[in-house]
């Protein structure tokens, strides 16, 4: 969650907790009472699954992760299989099937990736401090794995089974924009009644209560390029054009282009010029991270930023911008408003307060599975976290009773309705 999140969950505190105050439902004491009995078991499977490095990038790991979840799919009963990404590292999607005695058709996804590189378990290992638990993707997003997990287990050993059908799915490539899985993602939710995504949830001291989320930015890539010209750095560098200079002037030119075009973001995070020491280099180039809540910003901000870049600081030089589209935006749809406040209701049986907050700056799943307006979608159903994509990355762990609860309670609402 970003720092707006924490802002908008305060602005909503008032108004969820005045909706505590009256009379609410008594809880569920034996769902309760499972999901009690279910915390030490899903602090296992978070330990188990942290300690399986899983950046983005690492098969191997990515591997790991989908024997484990695959295993843990067919012993809930599961019919499984396994769906090659179709760009990216290469590796698999998990989707787990069940078929029910119900109406409805309910889906739940997660991701198996983290943002961290092989071998951050040497300098940031899993390890608990009181109610905290530290571990890389503890949070994001193998808490959401541990809430399916744990969820479905709490349910099978009810007998619960009042859906026509009920899809799990977890992807490999989320923290890359799901670049190989999102279209197999829209395809799935377009075959749902309703897709509960289960993004973590901010914990303290981002945000003062656990909330469900109503939308998250779209997200693309800017790429500038520059051609200059080479020269030698030394005896002649005025016959150079110098493709750093340039990229530089870009890069200050264009830093605040999308400030004018409301519901988009530009940031730029990574550049690259030149080879050698003694040489004028002759290309540069640079990523920009977009960020879009509005349908049409990419294609505002694009005719921006080629408006600008025509004025050059270091004459004879070439540029181009190219941004590449991503995750569509998550903006849910009134039906998704509804929901969320039945997961107020929800938590209310608990006496405790949830928010719930329109947008986040931070991409998600939810984006694809809600792009063609179908399903139900609603965001943050894992469990509350903090830190993630930073340093010392942990969960709160007395929040997972509730969210195990929230995400149960959810599902057996959820297949009743017609």
């Amino acid at each position: 969650m970003t720092p707006s999140t924490s802002r908008l969950a305060a602005l909503v505190l008032l108004a969820t907790t005045a909706s505590l105050s009256g009379a609410h439902a008594a809880p569920d004491e034996k769902i309760k009472a499972a999901a009690e009995q279910a915390k030490p078991a899903v602090i296992d499977s978070l330990r188990e699954m942290v300690l399986i490095e899983s950046g983005s990038s690492d098969v191997d790991g990515l591997k790991k992760m989908a024997d484990l979840t695959e295993g843990r799919l067919k012993a809930l009963g599961a019919t499984t299989e396994r769906r090659k990404t179709t760009r990216g590292a290469g590796a698999d999607m998990v989707i787990g099937t069940f078929e029910g005695t119900g109406r409805r058709k309910l889906m739940l996804i997660a991701h198996m990736d983290t943002v961290y590189q092989p071998g951050i378990l040497k300098t940031e290992p899993y390890h608990v401090e009181g109610d905290l638990i530290y571990g890389p993707g503890i949070a994001d997003d193998k808490g959401g794995i541990a809430v399916i997990l744990h969820s479905l287990q709490i349910l099978k050993d009810m007998g619960w089974r009042d859906y026509a059908k009920l899809t799990v799915a977890f992807n490999p490539d989320e923290e890359v924009g799901s670049i190989g899985s999102g279209e197999f993602i829209s395809e799935l939710a377009d075959q749902h009644d309703v897709v509960l995504s289960c993004e973590p949830t901010a914990a303290k001291p981002a945000a003062p209560m656990d909330a469900l989320l109503l939308g998250a930015s779209g997200t693309a890539t800017a790429m500038m390029e520059v051609t200059g010209r080479a020269a030698h750095a030394g005896a002649a560098p005025d016959r150079g054009r110098n493709a750093l200079i340039e990229l530089s002037h870009q890069l200050l030119q264009t830093r605040d282009v999308a400030k004018s075009i409301p519901g988009t973001q530009l940031n730029w995070t990574t550049a690259n010029a030149g080879t050698v020491r003694n040489q004028i280099p002759e290309k540069g180039s640079a990523i920009g991270d977009v960020r879009v809540t509005v349908a049409d910003g990419i294609e505002k901000l694009q005719a921006a930023l080629d408006e600008k870049i025509k004025t050059h600081l270091v004459p004879d030089t070439d540029v181009k911008v190219i941004i590449e589209k991503g995750r569509p935006p998550f903006v849910a749809t009134e039906r998704g408003r509804a929901l969320a406040k039945d997961g107020q209701a929800i938590y209310a049986e608990l006496d405790r307060p949830l928010a719930v907050v329109d947008m986040t700056g931070g991409g998600t799943d939810a984006g694809f599975a809600n792009r063609s307006g179908k399903a139900i979608v609603v965001e943050s159903f894992g469990i509350a976290g903090y830190n993630y994509h930073a340093h010392n990355e942990y969960i709160d762990s007395t929040t997972i009773v509730p969210r195990l609860y929230l995400m149960t309670r959810m599902l057996i609402e959820q297949g009743k309705k017609m």
